[in-house]
C-alpha cells in the first residue's frame, strides 16, 4: 500500500502512541538510554581529544546517554499530565509528535552543552560554537534514532501480531466523478424478498449462511438488515461497482466508507465511521486489497 506524507495526513488525528503513555514512558526512557549508550561505546564519538577528558570515557558515554533518557522521561511525563483525561485520539497527530520530538532534541542538546564543564577541560566550553554543535548533533543523531526506533518497534509489533496503524488515506470520491447510481435493485431466490439498496449508505456486508447482514450508515446512524441471499450471489449482482471488495470469506466492504486501516502480520482490520465494529482483511487478500485501493484512487480521486 502506498504511504502518503502530506499536510492533510500530518494534521489528521491519530491514536496517542503507546510509547508515550504514562505506563510506558519509563520503559521508553530505558530504551533511549540503552540504545544511546551502546551507540556511544561502539562508535566513540567523544574520543576525539583524550587529554581534555576529566573522567573515564565509559562514564562520559553514560552521562551523554543518561541526560536525554532522563529528559525524555520528564518531558513526556509533563505531556501526559496535560493530556490527563483525554481519550487516545484526542488532539494528537504526526505533526504534533514531530514538534514534541524536535523540542525534546533541542533540550537534549542544551543539556549536553551544560555538561561540558563537568566532562571536558576546555576554556571554550561556554562558547556559542559549542552550543550550536551540541544542539546540531542532537538534532541530527536524534532524528536518525527516532526513525530507527520507530522501524524496530514496527517490526517487533508486527512479529507479535500486535495491531499497528497504517497510514491509510480514506477514499473521498470527487463530485464530478460520481457515476455510482443512488439505488440498485437486488434479486433474491424468492421474488417477494427482492429489495432496493442505496449503495452510498452501505458500509459492509456479512455472510450468514444463505443470508447476508447489511450494515448501513443512514444520517450517521447505524442500521442493519438481514436479507435472504448468499454473499456470493449478492457480490455477483454488484460486480459493476469495483469499490465493493470481498476482503474475507464472510465479508464484503464498501472501500469508499473505510476510515482507517490497522493490521499485523496476519492481515488488516478495517474501521468505519459511526460504528466500533472492525472488519478483517484476510492475509491472502492483503495484496488484492492494496491493488483495489490504488486502482480506485487513480480512477476516482487522482
Amino acid at each position: 500500500m502506498q504511504f502518503y506524507i502530506n499536510s492533510e495526513h500530518l494534521v489528521k488525528e491519530i491514536e496517542y502512541p503507546s510509547r508515550f503513555h504514562p505506563t510506558n514512558v519509563f520503559r521508553s526512557a530505558v530504551v533511549v538510554f540503552v540504545t544511546l549508550l551502546f551507540f556511544l561505546l561502539l562508535f566513540t564519538p567523544f574520543g576525539v581529544y583524550q587529554p581534555e577528558h576529566k573522567m573515564n570515557y565509559f562514564f562520559i558515554c553514560g552521562l551523554h546517554a543518561f541526560s536525554p533518557a532522563l529528559l525524555f522521561f520528564f518531558y513526556f511525563s509533563i505531556v501526559n499530565y496535560f493530556r490527563k483525561g483525554k481519550d487516545h485520539f484526542h488532539n494528537w497527530n504526526l505533526l504534533r509528535e514531530y514538534v514534541h520530538i524536535g523540542v525534546f532534541l533541542v533540550l537534549s542538546g542544551l543539556a549536553s552543552f551544560l555538561l561540558r564543564d563537568l566532562i571536558y577541560n576546555n576554556p571554550d566550553n561556554w562558547s556559542w560554537r559549542y552550543l550550536y554543535e551540541e544542539i546540531r548533533n542532537c538534532l541530527v543523531a536524534g532524528i536518525f534514532f527516532y526513525f530507527f526506533l520507530r522501524v524496530v518497534s514496527f517490526y517487533f509489533q508486527s512479529q507479535k501480531g500486535s495491531p499497528f496503524v497504517l497510514q491509510f488515506q480514506p477514499l473521498k470520491i470527487e463530485e464530478n466523478k460520481k457515476i455510482i447510481p443512488a439505488v440498485v435493485f437486488i434479486n433474491t431466490q424468492v421474488k417477494q424478498d427482492d429489495f432496493s439498496l442505496t449503495l452510498d449508505d452501505l458500509l459492509f456486508v456479512k455472510a450468514d449462511g444463505n443470508y447476508i447482514e447489511l450494515t448501513k450508515s443512514v444520517d450517521n446512524k447505524i442500521e442493519t438488515e438481514l436479507k435472504r441471499i448468499s454473499l456470493t450471489q449478492f457480490e455477483a449482482q454488484i460486480s459493476d461497482y469495483p469499490h465493493f471488495f470481498r476482503c474475507h470469506r464472510t465479508y464484503l466492504v464498501n472501500m469508499f466508507r473505510v476510515e482507517k486501516v490497522t493490521g499485523n502480520s496476519q492481515g488488516y482490520l478495517l474501521s468505519f465511521a459511526d460504528t466500533n465494529e472492525k472488519i478483517p482483511v484476510s492475509r491472502k487478500q492483503i495484496d488484492n486489497f492494496d491493488s483495489c485501493y490504488q486502482q480506485l484512487r487513480q480512477r476516482y480521486i487522482a
